[in-house]
Order: C-alpha cells, then structure tokens, then sequence
C-alpha cells in the first residue's frame, strides 16, 4: 500500500455519519477529499474513489479502478465472502474489530449476571404479579438464592478484541479466566484497534490458554463459556454435543459471536435435558430467528437479535477507528485490523 506524497486521496464515506464526523475527517489532513454518499453512491464517484468507509455498499473492482484500500463498518466480512471485491488483491480490507468490544463484553456480564441472581425468574412472576417471598417457604430460598460472580470460571472461546476486553472486566470483578486463542504463540495484539484503557494487549490476563482444538477441555471447567468466534469453515459447529456433553450441568452457554459456531439442534436438547444450566443468545443460525424455533420457548433461555454490538456511541466508536487508519494510510504505515482473505476475518 502506498500512494505518492501529497497527492489527493478521494474518500468516500458510504455512511450516515453526521456533518461534524465527516468535518472532523477532512481535519487529519489537506490531502483528504472526502465526499459523502448515502443510501446510494452514484456511479461517476467510483471512478476516483481511493478509500471507501462502507457497511455494505461495495463496487465492483471494474467499476473502481483506484479504490486500494476498504474500511468497513462491521467486524464481520460474512456479507463479503462471495463477492469480487475478495479476490482482489490490492485492495485492502479492514474491519470495525474493537469498536464493540466494550459494549459486547458488558452484554456478557449483564447475561451472567442476570442468570446468577435468578432475573428471568423474577420477571416470570412479575408477568403473573406473584410475589414469593423467601420468608414464606424454603422453596422460594432456593427460587432465587443468588451465586456471586466472584470465585467461577469464565472461558472464553476466541481471545480477539471482545474476548480480551471481557476478560478485563471479569478479572476485576474476581473471576477465574480461560480462554482459547487460534495461535498461541502469538499472544500480543499489536494489529488490531481497541479504545484507550481496554483490553488485554499482552494476552497477560487468562489463568490458562488453550488451543482452539482444546475447546471441550476448557469447557469442563466452565461455570460460563462465552463464544465470541467467528463464522469460518472451521468454527462451524464446533460448539456441538460432544462439548456439551463436557460443560457441567450448572454450567451456561453465551454466544455473541456467530450463530454458525453452535449445532444448534444438540443445544436445544441440552437445555431441554437440563445438560446445561441455560443459554443467553444473540446470534443464531438462522436470523432472525424463525417463530418455529424451539429456543423461544425454553425458560432456561435469553434472546436477543442480534444487538449486543451496538452502541448509541456506534458512529463516534467508528469514526475513531477510521481516523486512526485515515493516518497510518497518509503516512504509509501498517493498517489496523487489516482482514486476512484466507482465514476470512
């Protein structure tokens, strides 16, 4: 990646940022031309685009013959997949990893939570306004006696940006953490984003890291396994029956990664079967999750569709990551969050 000093980079931001977002990208620099297009980028721009902040808005490479470098919106790049612009050698993609780690990481204390201090039986019988009071009978006691967070297990499948920055947080409340991580001899973050004062850079934090292939061994030791994997060839079902199988019975599931990680069949019969304590949900094989599916009924279960990224902060958290590779590009230096085509994140 390089580009002649001084020189125009034309910008297109196929986005709905604000007018004060887009002032303050065309501020990093002079050298920026920075036009924005949204719902729609006619085609007469494409010729002379450079850089391209998009979600899903992406030419093809006939149709942009400068474009060099793509800055998407999402940390995902599933949409991508089957489209040209993946075979297209010199033009670089990066993702939106580490815009949502803060976010995503107190969605899975917030699930955690919840299912420590009973909430979903709370407002079962508040839906039927019952109040069962733990002086009434022992029964009750047990309805919602609570278990702290302090002192369990937390593993952690996928050691990226999420999984670091959740491991932070469940450190500090007194948590044991483990966690898998794709290439152990690589503990470092170096190329991917993450807001200042989060994280876990150094890959210090884990009580124990294990290989990916290790999955059910770190899962016996679990009181919560969090799945923050990505949707590739080889994490597809590898959260199956034989893991659950492994998970202890008080054990629950967490997945904010990709639906496609979890059979989601022999998740069913494990909460059903009381394999597992309960599961807490955001993302599905199947979105949006049809009404048919028996995960809506199950009271050992929380839903959510799809939302435990987003932020009311989402444009500034973007545009935060896009002006700091706005500068690495001016200045010809190594890209943050730059997607490897072959393993598809």
């Amino acid at each position: 990646m390089t580009h002649l000093h001084n020189e125009p980079i034309y910008v297109v931001v196929a986005m709905d940022f604000s007018d004060q977002i887009i002032d303050e990208l065309r501020s990093i620099s002079p050298q920026l031309q920075i036009e924005r297009h949204f719902p729609k980028v006619p085609d007469k721009v494409w010729e002379k685009a450079e850089v391209l902040y998009t979600s899903s808005i992406v030419p093809d490479p006939a149709q942009a013959p400068r474009l060099r470098w793509i800055q998407l919106n999402s940390a995902g790049v599933d949409h991508l997949a089957d489209h040209p612009v993946m075979k297209a050698e010199d033009v670089i993609i990066t993702s939106a990893s580490g815009i949502h780690a803060v976010q995503i990481s107190e969605y899975c204390l917030g699930m955690m939570l919840a299912f420590n201090y009973k909430i979903p039986t709370m407002l079962r019988y508040q839906a039927r306004s019952e109040w069962r009071s733990r002086r009434e009978d022992d029964e009750s006691e047990l309805l919602y006696l609570p278990h702290e967070l302090r002192g369990q297990t937390l593993g952690i499948a996928g050691y990226g940006s999420i999984g670091r920055e959740l491991a932070r947080m469940a450190r500090a409340l007194g948590m044991k953490v483990l966690a898998t991580k794709r290439d152990l001899m690589n503990l470092h973050d170096d190329n991917g984003y993450r807001e200042p004062g989060t994280g876990d850079p150094t890959g210090d934090i884990p009580d124990r890291l294990y290989p990916s292939e290790a999955l059910g061994s770190m899962a016996r030791e679990c009181d919560f396994l969090v799945l923050t994997l990505p949707n590739t060839q080889s994490t597809r079902h590898c959260v199956n029956a034989e893991i659950f199988q492994q998970m202890k019975p008080n054990a629950v599931l967490i997945n904010v990664g990709r639906g496609s990680v979890v059979d989601e069949d022999a998740l069913i019969e494990a909460l059903r079967s009381k394999k597992i304590a309960g599961a807490a949900l955001d993302v599905f094989e199947e979105e949006p999750l049809p009404p048919t599916s028996p995960l809506w009924k199950l009271d050992n279960v929380i839903i959510s569709p799809h939302i435990s990224g987003l932020s009311v902060n989402y444009h500034r958290k973007a545009a935060a990551l896009f002006s700091e590779n706005l500068r690495r590009y001016i200045d010809n230096r190594p890209l943050l969050n730059r997607v490897d085509r072959a393993s598809g994140y």
